[in-house]
């Protein structure tokens, strides 16, 4: 595919643009052509980072803006390939996937023969379609983008087969969970690690207020008041059948210390060691609650699942990074 981008291709693409493309004046001549192109999903800029890994610029019609995606691609493959999607935490990086910079993703998958799609820039949103404009977050389209927008493009320019799993962490792992039980037709296979999937229920929804409320914006303007219907929509543990036959993984620490986090180097700024232990164990164990409960609800409806709940860890990417090669059999059953 990259074989493709080469020099020759390259020159005879831009001498052909520079041929065919309307001048500006020409161009608003035809505001019904501009309009069109304005309501179509596609990719802008493309740069390859290195022998790996591209960075794309995609036109969201439903965002009205650019999206940076940052995706991999394993060595010495060119024949299609499956795409797993994977979705940062509530402190996404906004130029380049947590996956990437702190979960080594592009190491692990580097063997893998798969296409691996990271969205950047979608801290505190749950990466779902908000109902409201925020003050600091604006209104994101974020599920259409990853459901309809995004995946033909991504097939078409990484010779995908159509089969998609979409994996997640923290806030990611919610969302995991829920566009794979919104959009079942979509993904083969989901993994949730140290998320919350269940969020209808009163302390499940103080959660996701305090998450959205951390990266500034208001959960009010994302699903509606406490209780509303979008909540229920949006709650995996509402539409259950439609996991069944999926591969599902779904994993947390107990929020219990163990040998990584005396191990972990801790910024100075973050705090102390123990106040970021601390807090990192706080975080889990409430991960640890919902992941819990979320396992009890698939066994009562009789929908096998992979459980990697771990009797040590905390929200901490060392662990996250270590879920990796466990969580990966599962989902590369449908792949």
């Amino acid at each position: 595919m990259k074989k493709l981008r080469g020099l020759t291709v390259l020159v005879s693409v831009v001498v052909i643009a520079l041929l065919t493309v309307p001048t500006a004046a020409h161009a608003d001549r035809n505001p019904a052509a501009h309009a069109a192109r304005q309501k179509v999903a596609r990719i802008t800029n493309l740069a390859d980072i290195g022998p790996l890994r591209t960075d794309l610029w995609v036109y969201s019609p439903s965002n009205h803006k650019k999206m940076k995606v940052n995706v991999l691609t394993p060595a010495n493959s060119t024949g299609p390939r499956s795409v797993v999607y994977m979705l940062d935490g509530a402190d996404a990086g906004a130029d380049v996937s947590d996956w990437i910079t702190k979960g080594r993703a592009g190491r692990f998958f580097a063997n893998k023969n798969v296409t691996v799609v990271l969205p950047a820039g979608g801290k505190g949103t749950f990466y779902t379609n908000w109902r409201s404009r925020d003050p600091n977050l604006g209104k994101p389209q974020w599920e259409t983008f990853l459901t309809e927008e995004l995946p033909p493009l991504i097939d078409k320019e990484f010779n995908g087969t159509g089969r998609n799993a979409i994996v997640g962490l923290s806030m990611g792992g919610q969302a995991a969970l829920a566009l794979a039980a919104r959009f079942p037709k979509l993904y083969t296979g989901v993994a949730s690690l140290s998320g919350c999937p269940e969020v209808y229920e009163p302390a499940n929804q103080a959660y996701v207020h305090t998450t959205v409320a951390n990266a500034g914006g208001n959960a009010i303007n994302m699903w509606g008041p406490p209780r509303s219907p979008a909540w229920k929509a949006h709650d995996p543990g509402t539409r259950l059948d439609k996991l069944r036959g999926k591969n599902i993984y779904l994993s947390s620490g107990s929020g219990l210390a163990g040998p990584l986090d005396l191990m972990r180097k801790v910024d100075p700024e973050e705090g102390t060691r123990q106040s970021v232990t601390a807090s990192a164990s706080a975080l889990e164990l409430g991960a640890w609650r919902c992941s819990i409960n979320f396992a009890l609800e698939l066994r009562k409806a009789r929908i096998p699942f992979t459980d990697g709940l771990r009797l040590v860890g905390t929200h901490y990417w060392g662990y996250w990074e270590q879920d990796l090669p466990r969580m990966w059999p599962t989902i590369a059953q449908g792949l």
